[in-house]
């Protein structure tokens, strides 16, 4: 089994490359010359804008590097908006994206955050908590359930579920033989499709002002919001689906078969992954109670924090860093210098992570440039009707968010045009909005760069992509399953 120490440890090549990837990029970029030969400058884009993103989806699956495949879909969108000078393009749009208030704001909680559970880690806290859980925990069923239900309880925000539950429970999971791209899906199906559930989320507040700025409703936008989480079928699906696989009531298929019989041969880290077996030997030696007090009262501290700041994870976090620094110190736990490398420790580990989501946001910059979105929404408009309405905009949204990895920012383009539609045809809006946060949550959770998915992975040790191909059989059968729930309840509602 190898590993490496971080996403950007120095390496040498174990071979030579065989061409294939030359091969693919060099076909890439003779088809992207084509099309912008065939666009007629100063027209619309069309059906050419979804390109990137299907670029991007091919070359990620081909090679399973995300970052990779990311920046060659925005260079290929780059070409095509400017094709005489995509540099200067790329420079611009880079920039403006480093720029961006949600950027900074990501790369400081993530960053922060990636300290924060590098510390409970070092201190040996980590480990207290997983040994305490051994006591309560003895089947394998078990530690999926509990797994489970901790993303469930952690529901305020969508990463702090997605680093917190994997650093919680992963070495418990490794003692069951469960893989870590299972412990991956179970955590990512908690995090988005969870958070659009509860209102007094991140995800809540943020949809909430949306729908009330948009004129969705005459009262307060969170009344509206409320009334459509019993609609909000994906996140429903997902929940379910994922207590079905910790039950043992749905059987293992596709990639996370062969990650199960992996781990249950006694490798449930995959190769590669970002992530090693912790070397417990310098911990610090606690009573067990003592040691899973240090973990768990910092964990609430900072939910407590953060939702004491108006669901703030950026003060939370800084909140509960302040806190824990003094609470290892003053129990001697570690040093001063110790809490200060392992901070720094966790910011490296998220650096592969907040590459990928910048370079999301650079596509999704680009694609909205191309007019991906409207191009999509004005393709289905003419086939809705107030039945299919509901079933429609699920589909095409979930399909926008997927190929963009942006579930925040597409909402602002589209609910300007799908609450009109829906107020013109009369067709319930608690459907329509329930419909709308589907496809927000199933994006979310379905794209490999999207940034809960990253984070998921990279919380629960093992690759972006080795989570996204084991978990797509699952999410596409939700998928699946909330489209047809829309189309029943499209034509039993209108």
């Amino acid at each position: 089994m190898s590993h490496t120490n971080h996403a950007f440890a120095p390496s040498y090549p174990t071979q030579r490359g065989k061409g294939k990837t030359l091969m693919l990029v060099t076909g890439i970029f003779a088809a992207v010359a084509s099309l912008t030969l065939y666009h007629e400058a100063g027209t619309e884009f069309g059906w050419i804008s979804i390109m990137p993103s299907l670029i991007v989806l091919v070359v990620a699956i081909s090679t399973h590097r995300t970052l990779e495949a990311l920046a060659i879909g925005a260079l290929s969108g780059l070409i095509m908006l400017q094709p005489d000078d995509f540099i200067g393009e790329l420079a611009d749009i880079s920039l403006s994206v480093m720029m961006n208030e949600t950027i900074a704001w990501l790369i400081l909680v993530c960053g922060l955050m990636g300290g924060f559970i590098a510390m409970l880690e070092k201190s040996g806290c980590t480990m207290s908590f997983s040994h305490f859980m051994s006591r309560l925990v003895k089947t394998r069923r078990q530690s999926l359930l509990s797994t489970a239900t901790l993303g469930v309880m952690i529901f305020i925000d969508d990463y702090l579920n997605a680093l917190a539950t994997p650093a919680a429970m992963k070495r418990l999971t490794d003692r069951f033989g469960v893989s870590r791209e299972k412990l991956a899906y179970i955590v990512d199906s908690t995090a988005a499709p969870i958070c659009i559930l509860v209102p007094i989320s991140t995800w809540a507040v943020y949809f909430s002002e949306l729908l009330e700025t948009n004129g969705a409703t005459e009262s307060a936008g969170m009344s509206l919001y409320i009334q459509s989480i019993p609609f909000m079928l994906y996140g429903w699906v997902a929940i379910g689906l994922v207590l079905l696989m910790a039950t043992g009531n749905m059987p293992d298929f596709g990639p996370m078969k062969a990650a199960e019989a992996r781990a249950q041969a006694g490798q449930p880290i995959p190769d590669g992954a970002p992530d090693v077996e912790l070397d417990t030997d310098d911990a610090p030696r606690t009573s067990p109670w003592v040691g899973m007090l240090n973990f768990l009262v910092p964990m609430a501290v900072l939910i407590g924090a953060s939702a004491w700041f108006e669901i703030d994870l950026l003060k939370g976090v800084i909140v509960a860093t302040l806190f824990t620094i003094l609470l290892y110190l003053i129990q001697r736990l570690a040093t001063f210098n110790t809490l200060m490398d392992a901070i720094m420790d966790g910011f490296r580990t998220m650096m592969l992570p907040l590459a990928i989501v910048a370079v999301g946001f650079v596509l999704r910059e680009i694609n909205d440039q191309l007019g991906m979105t409207t191009f999509l929404i004005d393709s289905l408009t003419p086939y809705m009707t107030v039945a299919l309405l509901p079933a429609i905009v699920f589909l095409s949204m979930a399909v926008v968010v997927f190929g963009t990895g942006s579930s925040w920012g597409v909402f602002v383009i589209s609910i300007p045009i799908v609450v009109p539609i829906a107020q013109h045809m009369d067709a319930p809006m608690p459907l329509i909005i329930g419909a709308l946060l589907s496809a927000s949550s199933f994006g979310s959770h379905a794209c490999f760069f999207s940034d809960s998915s990253v984070l998921s992975a990279q919380g629960s040790g093992c690759q972006p992509m080795q989570h996204a191909l084991t978990q797509f059989p699952y999410v596409l059968l939700g998928a699946g399953i909330t489209t047809l729930g829309f189309l029943a309840l499209g034509y039993l509602m209108t």
